[in-house]
């Protein structure tokens, strides 16, 4: 099972320089995956948790193959696939494919911030029917232009969003969800494969929820959620230290020594 990261690309403090230095800490400590998040029009729903600057991410990605070791794969977690042209996205992501070295990963979701979809002239109660129409889409567009497609991994756990995943990713990628509901997710439904996304906050003490979100706790409730999770059958585990205090971009050497914590526990338990 690979581990990835999810490495913040946006807020005050984030430049080039900060990303550069993530991108050689996820890779130094051993992970194998980076992965950034998309929001385009950064409205007041999106500003809250997710302010100004906003690296798109494909720029960023494209920017981060040119200089990132060559074994590190790079992806969207998640690009909101309503807010582009699907030919414009299928066509963005087939040549950061090729451009990587074939180290590139799709995930895609439907969004949340209304205002966002406001401010982009997209319907908001139409954006999950756009998503499975667009998937489609990507889907015609790769097997058209031949090549070597990048995989996609379908985020969400709604009803739709598994049979979204079922029919159009290669895999499964919920996001911040109890391994419990991942199981029954998983036990009920046939789906390609499965590489979820969790928090990573290291707490001294055990956390003591009752539906304590994967990646939540001390040391070896994360490094127990991962083995969970790879009996399970998750191909990629991506880790998101990001909480939603903007204030943690400005101290991204927390997040550097949780992940070397667990990438060192999990070296000796793997």
């Amino acid at each position: 099972m690979q581990l990835g990261v999810n490495v913040p690309n946006f807020g005050p403090g984030t430049d080039p320089g900060v990303l550069r230095e993530w991108a050689r800490v996820v890779a130094g400590l051993g992970y194998d995956l980076l992965m950034v998040s998309d929001h385009v029009a950064v409205t007041p729903d999106v500003a809250e948790r997710y302010p100004e600057p906003f690296y798109d991410p494909f720029t960023t990605l494209s920017w981060l193959a040119g200089i990132s070791d060559g074994g590190l794969r790079l992806g969207t977690t998640v690009l909101v696939l309503p807010y582009r042209h699907p030919l414009l996205v299928a066509r963005m992501a087939s040549s950061l494919q090729r451009l990587s070295g074939e180290r590139f990963v799709l995930g895609v979701g439907i969004g949340w911030a209304r205002q966002e979809f406001d401010a982009l002239g997209v319907p908001f109660g139409a954006r999950g029917r756009l998503t499975d129409e667009y998937l489609g889409v990507v889907r015609e567009a790769w097997q058209a232009e031949g090549g070597v497609a990048p995989p996609v991994w379908v985020g969400g756990h709604s009803a739709a969003a598994i049979r979204r995943a079922a029919r159009f990713g290669d895999a499964w990628h919920p996001l911040r969800l109890p391994v419990s509901r991942m199981r029954s997710v998983l036990t009920d439904n046939a789906l390609p494969g499965f590489a979820p996304r969790i928090a990573l906050r290291l707490t001294d003490a055990p956390a003591e929820e009752p539906e304590r979100p994967a990646g939540v706790g001390d040391l070896k409730q994360i490094v127990g959620d991962l083995g969970e999770l790879r009996e399970l059958g998750a191909e990629t585990v991506v880790l998101d230290p990001y909480h939603g205090d903007p204030a943690q971009i400005h101290r991204p050497e927390a997040a550097w020594r949780a992940l070397a914590a667990v990438a060192d526990q999990w070296r000796m338990t793997a």
